[in-house]
Formats: C-alpha cells, structure tokens, sequence
C-alpha cells in the first residue's frame, strides 16, 4: 500500500472497494458488477515494481508497492470487446486497455530479480464486495498511532460482521499459485479469496456461452533472471 517515502491517505484497497461500488451505482459496470474483477498484486517479499504511478518521483513512474490493487472490468456485451483496467494510482488513461496497462504498467518483459515476481490474486468483485473488511489496523504504527490521516467515512465491515480480513487478501505466496487450467475459471468465481496466478488472467464470455481465459504470460522464468533493477 505504501511506496518508498510515501503515505496514501486512503489505502488502494478501500479504494477500488469504493471504485467499485461507484461503477455499479453509475451503470458503468452491471448491475451486481460481475464484469468486475479486484487484482491484488504483491509478493512474499512486499515488494513489487510497478510503472506510471503517480507516486513515483521517477520519470517511468517507477514505484516499489508492498503491494497493489486494481480493478479490471469485462463486459459482456459487443460495444466494449476488450478488457479494461481501472488504477486510480496510475498516470495512464483511466480507464486503460488490459493490453496497454500490462505493457505499460507491468512491463513483462522487463527482466526482474526473482524477489520482484509478481504475482496476481483475482477476485471476482461480487465476492469482494461481500467479503472484505478492514480496521486499518496496518495504518497504525507499533504504538497505536496513525501513520496517515485516515478516510473520514466508517471502515468497511464485510456482510458476515468480519471487520478485518485484509491480511487474508494481501499475503500471497509463491506457493498460492494455482495452475492455468479449465477448473480455475470456476474458483475466480466462487472462492472469496479467488485465485492467485503469476500471469495475468481475465475471463471472457463468448457468444457461445462458453467461457475460456485470455492469459497474458507475465514470463516468470524472466523474472527470475539475474539483471538488476535500480529502484531509487
């Protein structure tokens, strides 16, 4: 949630919690947002590079997030065919094709130490909507204290009473990933903590009825190659 020598008043996630529910109230995204998808992005080193944030004081736009949340929306209709994502932290166009933003903001190809893998926990946002909840606990210090100013409306508290579960959302593990395969697209949609992949994966209907996955391989075995990046 936090880059290096910067605080966010509002944290991502509350954000596209918000983001969401302003998508669905304004006829942007359907009416139960089940073109919806919340991406949180992260590592087990809290630490994942991410290009044209508006955080960065670099010229690229280089941040170092412990971790990330955007939201990618897929209609299912012939006027928008294409994914979009929604990152209100970014300098590109918001909304930006799914395709731009991977090239941009992700930058796949760009060769990383194994440490800065990234790996993506998608969740579909009905179950979002339904289940995430957060104190803000992680916006105060070891004494108790707020490190930021925090948002003036009431904290998020999840339909079952759950008042924080934040944790549960950000803490992805290499060992989290799940295999691209036919039985994911079902877990996407019915698990409240969805599924955690190191490549980008959208679901898409067809006219058909029959959905299928539009994998953009975030090339870990890259990733893990020996070229350093400079992050200050």
């Amino acid at each position: 949630m936090a880059a290096a020598n910067t605080i966010l008043e509002i944290p991502h996630e509350e954000n596209v919690y918000l983001l969401c529910k302003k998508l669905i109230t304004s006829g942007i995204a359907d009416e139960r947002g089940s073109d919806l998808f919340v991406v949180f992005i992260s590592n087990e080193k809290k630490q994942i590079p991410l290009w044209h944030q508006k955080a960065s004081h670099r010229a690229d736009g280089l941040v170092l997030w412990d971790y990330h949340v955007i939201c990618v929306q897929k209609k299912r209709d012939d006027d928008s065919p294409h994914p979009v994502v929604w990152d209100i932290d970014s300098t590109l166009q918001l909304p930006s094709s799914l395709g731009l933003y991977v090239a941009d903001a992700i930058r796949p190809s760009f060769q990383l130490f194994s440490e800065y893998q990234r790996y993506f926990r998608i969740v579909h946002a009905p179950l979002f909507l339904r289940s995430f909840a957060s104190d803000r606990r992680h916006m105060r210090d070891s004494s108790g204290n707020w490190t930021a100013e925090p948002p003036q409306y009431d904290p998020i508290v999840a339909q079952d009473g759950t008042i924080h579960n934040l944790n549960e959302y950000i803490e992805i593990l290499g060992t989290d990933v799940s295999q691209i395969e036919p039985s994911l697209i079902n877990a996407v949609f019915t698990l409240k903590l969805g599924v955690v992949v190191d490549q980008v994966l959208l679901l898409e209907k067809v006219e058909s009825e029959e959905l299928h996955y539009i994998i953009l391989n975030t090339c870990p075995s890259l990733q893990a190659a020996a070229l350093h990046v400079t992050f200050d």
